[in-house]
């Protein structure tokens, strides 16, 4: 059936038949500021994740990526975490593999904190 006969037949009941309108995607605008990574250590991405256990639960995991390798220094799960657990894990991942030359976050309000800002 096409689209055609079957708003005849739903106006014939006196039905409406919602206009579907396709959603438009918008391509991120790259940013001009961003470096590509050429090394190991150039650029972090750094993100929370979230989940809950089945007790009820919540658990939130500090991801740490290498942008260029790939590779994951720290993947560290907490039931609580604030500014200065984050501050230490950094710490603890920099003496391990070493500083990187930038870091990248999202616009999330997790990363907002003085213990970051110092």
């Amino acid at each position: 059936m096409n689209i055609k006969k079957t708003r005849r037949i739903y106006n014939d009941l006196g039905l409406q038949l919602k206009n579907k309108n396709p959603k438009r995607r918008v391509k991120a605008k790259l940013r001009d500021d961003r470096q590509e990574a050429v090394r190991p250590n150039d650029v972090w991405a750094m993100d929370f994740v979230h989940d809950q256990l089945a007790l009820g639960n919540k658990l939130r995991i500090l991801t740490i990526e290498d942008t260029h390798s790939r590779f994951c220094p720290a993947a560290d799960p907490r039931f609580t975490y604030r500014g200065e657990d984050v501050v230490r894990t950094l710490e603890r991942v920099c003496a391990q593999v070493g500083y990187p030359r930038t870091i990248r976050v999202d616009n999330g309000s997790e990363f907002i904190s003085r213990d970051l800002d110092l």
